[in-house]
């Protein structure tokens, strides 16, 4: 990687380090509402391997995070079912950027402002490598998905709609 392709430490890459989790990086042109599925094609990933990091709540507004693949929606409800929650929303932008100290659309799930419970989805762990944000819009990092499970603690679930 040429010297200008190296993006500034953000808190996500300063705590895998911090871990000795090797890690890729894949910075792309952001695109406003590109979600995943933009990062995916403009890197050549499959969208299945780019897992997206979101902020949602439970019935108590309690933050959570949900690790789930870039092609897939949440299922709420089973999440809420699996988690033992009444119900489960994704929280406003602004309230997400807040949990998080991430903007929206950079939202990593490595060095939140607060610590959260992190979800994710099963079948990310079968993955041999995923491709998840680093930290900053327009920036994603590449590790093994049991990164998610030793530093996050994230637990799996089964809650992926096929889009």
């Amino acid at each position: 990687m040429s010297k200008k392709d190296h993006v500034s430490e953000t808190p996500a890459t300063a705590l895998l380090r911090a871990h000795k989790v090797a890690f890729t990086e894949h910075p792309y042109e952001y695109l406003e509402h590109g979600g995943a599925q933009h990062s995916a094609e403009v890197l050549g990933f499959d969208p299945f391997t780019v897992v997206k990091t979101l902020v949602m709540q439970d019935q108590d507004a309690k933050p959570l995070l949900v690790l789930m693949h870039g092609n897939r929606k949440v299922s709420t409800k089973n999440l809420a079912r699996q988690i033992g929650a009444k119900s489960v929303e994704p929280c406003k932008p602004e309230v997400a950027n807040r949990h998080s100290g991430y903007l929206v659309g950079g939202t990593s799930p490595f060095g939140t402002r607060k610590v959260m419970p992190v979800y994710i989805e099963s079948s990310i762990l079968g993955l041999p490598r995923i491709a998840i944000n680093g930290g900053r819009r327009g920036y994603l990092v590449g590790i093994d998905p049991m990164a998610c499970v030793t530093l996050l603690g994230a637990k799996s679930v089964q809650c992926a709609l096929v889009d």
